[in-house]
């Protein structure tokens, strides 16, 4: 199940870092006393009474500057808020109510999310009065802490969870419907894919509402009857907001969304750019996820072709993206509709190796293959033994290899043994996840 995201929203200098640190553990965001340090919306995942989240820390919302930075800054907030599932409204307990916090929670109303109003900087229990003003914003009791003094973070994050949407019981109705997200940087051609294939397949279209990104998916059936959920990133069922390149860095929050949900990520590439930092990014989600993927080389109309070209290509983006040399590579052009009939043929083959089961028998026989091929390494004397290895899971393939030492288990022995497990077995599209543990001598 997707992890729920937990937006801190708020005015400039409310403390919305310094909450996100201490509940993080880590000093992810700069803090300062200065308004508008925290530039580029940070996310991380965290854990409270058994429920994950994905807390997303962004920049202070100032409604009214017209500055390029607090501009940029108000939109990467909007995002956050548009795509979250709860978010917490940080006001200052030391200034006071401002006309900003105003208008900031008429921007959350209008959002029709779950709202919750945070009084930080009471550092002590005689300032508890000062949260009583914030009762005419009409969100709700306000919830009084202290992030620097760590005082209420343990009810700030109850009340999170008690607005958490639940843990889903059902999904084995979805089973059959794979869940597809078109993911990659602005103006790349995620809309136009997803349109493309829309249009292309002669097949019963609906939009499904009130999923848990507030996003209208969309579902597909293709002509053999297999049916799909197409996450698009890009929003196209919003028109109003149109995304720049000047908001490239944005999109992150909408791809993890949309990742953390899917069975099969798209990453789109503009064919004229090749990989970039962005697309790295994207790439290292869909990697840590462990979702299936296929790369897409898009807009593969635009450039300038002879004999080579496209093999050419392809090595260049699998160097550029070595940790995911498993996805497949896809060349089209959402525009011409130029093969992107292969493209639902090549999400199916990835999702079946995603959820591919190997028999421990024939991972066994592979295993002593592998090892009578290239030794197990040794060190100071001793040599690494795998006893036996066994399936644990499916989405990804994820297996659990039982060995002497755990030490003596090298990374470049673990990708030996992944890529002679992907040339037997294929796995072409799925990550792989590889546990190793000591078997226990019996006493």
């Amino acid at each position: 199940m997707a992890k729920a995201l937990v937006a801190v929203v708020g005015r400039p200098n409310t403390g919305k870092s310094t909450f996100f640190n201490k509940v993080v553990g880590k000093r992810l965001s700069i803090v300062e006393d200065t308004p508008g340090v925290t530039r580029d919306r940070l996310y991380a995942d965290v854990e409270w009474q058994g429920r994950k989240m994905t807390l997303i820390d962004t920049g202070g919302i100032d409604i009214h500057n017209e500055d390029v930075f607090f501009t940029q800054m108000r939109r990467q907030a909007e995002i956050a808020i548009e795509t979250a599932d709860v978010i917490c409204f940080f006001v200052d307990g030391k200034t006071g109510l401002t006309d900003e916090d105003r208008d900031v929670a008429n921007l959350l109303r209008r959002s029709a999310k779950p709202v919750l109003l945070v009084v930080n900087k009471v550092d002590h229990i005689s300032q508890n009065d000062n949260i009583y003003e914030f009762y005419e914003l009409g969100l709700g009791d306000p919830i009084a802490i202290s992030a620097a003094n760590m005082m209420g973070l343990g009810d700030l994050l109850d009340a999170v969870c008690r607005q958490l949407p639940a843990p889903a019981d059902g999904e084995e109705e979805e089973g059959s419907i794979m869940q597809l997200a078109i993911v990659g940087r602005p103006n790349v051609g995620k809309s136009s894919l997803t349109n493309r294939l829309l249009g292309q397949e002669r097949s019963m279209v609906s939009d499904i509402a009130g999923t848990t990104r507030d996003a209208v998916d969309t579902l597909l059936t293709s002509a053999d009857g297999s049916r799909y959920n197409i996450i698009d990133t890009a929003g196209i069922r919003k028109k109003s907001q149109v995304e720049d390149e000047s908001l490239e860095k944005y999109s992150v929050l909408r791809a993890i969304a949309a990742i953390q949900r899917c069975d099969v990520a798209v990453l789109l590439i503009d064919a004229r750019d090749g990989v970039t930092e962005q697309d790295t990014k994207i790439a290292g989600m869909i990697q840590d996820e462990g979702r299936a993927a296929v790369i897409v080389v898009n807009k593969w109309d635009a450039v300038e072709k002879d004999t080579n070209t496209m093999e050419q290509y392809r090595k260049e983006v699998c160097e550029a993206l070595k940790f995911m040399d498993w996805a497949p590579v896809v060349f089209l052009s959402a525009k011409t509709g130029q093969r992107v009939h292969t493209l639902l043929d090549t999400c199916d083959q990835a999702w079946a190796q995603w959820t591919k089961r190997i028999p421990t028998g024939t991972l066994n026989d592979v295993l002593a293959d592998a090892t009578a091929d290239v030794q197990p390494p040794a060190q100071n004397g001793r040599r690494l033994k795998i006893y036996y290895v066994t399936q644990q899971s499916v989405s990804p393939p994820t297996f659990i290899f039982f060995v002497n030492d755990e030490k003596l288990m090298h990374f470049a022995y673990k990708r030996y043994l992944e890529n002679y497990f992907r040339k037997t077995f294929d796995f072409t599209g799925t990550p792989l996840r590889f546990i190793i543990r000591e078997k226990k001598k019996e006493a």
